[in-house]
């Protein structure tokens, strides 16, 4: 089985639940991906870190760092960057926060995020693309600069296209129609 399959394979036994669900974007849906499920497994740490950094290769973008919106991004951005430790280049991960600290330094990013840092903004799953375009302005506004968005789960919705409307390119590693087939498996 590919490391692809493999992915998934776990997010349609871990994440996906069916039902009557509101999601964060307040669309209504069938189903909702839980993609902490899987994301804060062992296993699926051990998958994406290395399926989201050979993508991430594979895409051409040159990237200095990873993260994007607390707290979806947070666990793929950790896996990216762990697996890219003993690559020739090893990414730094960082936290978006929803809003900036009322204490301390009051940074709205957390985390080895350097002004002038190309990044590649991850987002767990994509609906309206919400979440990634609100890291994007952080991130530009910190004088990062966004090379692409790396989903994990696109939930084909909408979202993809949101995002690259902004002018921002996106790659996902899964789309939730693979996810919801792979449920009658």
């Amino acid at each position: 089985m590919t490391d692809h399959a493999a992915l998934v394979a776990l997010l349609a036994e871990r994440s996906i639940k069916r039902g009557h669900f509101t999601l964060a974007s307040g669309k209504k849906s069938e189903y909702y991906i839980d993609a902490r499920l899987t994301t804060m497994s062992p296993e699926g740490l051990s998958l994406i870190g290395a399926l989201a950094l050979a993508t991430l290769h594979k895409s051409g973008w040159i990237v200095d760092a990873v993260g994007g919106l607390t707290l979806g991004a947070d666990p793929i951005s950790y896996a990216v960057s762990y697996a890219s430790a003993s690559s020739g280049n090893p990414l730094r991960a960082f936290t978006v926060r929803k809003e900036a600290k009322s204490h301390g330094t009051g940074r709205l990013i957390e985390g080895p995020f350097k002004t002038g840092d190309r990044v590649a903004v991850i987002e767990d799953v994509i609906t309206t693309g919400g979440s990634a375009l609100r890291a994007i302005e952080a991130i530009r506004g910190a004088q990062g600069r966004v090379v692409g968005v790396l989903a994990l789960v696109d939930r084909g919705e909408g979202g993809r296209e949101a995002i690259e409307a902004a002018g921002t390119s996106v790659i996902s590693l899964v789309t939730a129609v693979e996810i919801i087939e792979a449920l009658g498996a």
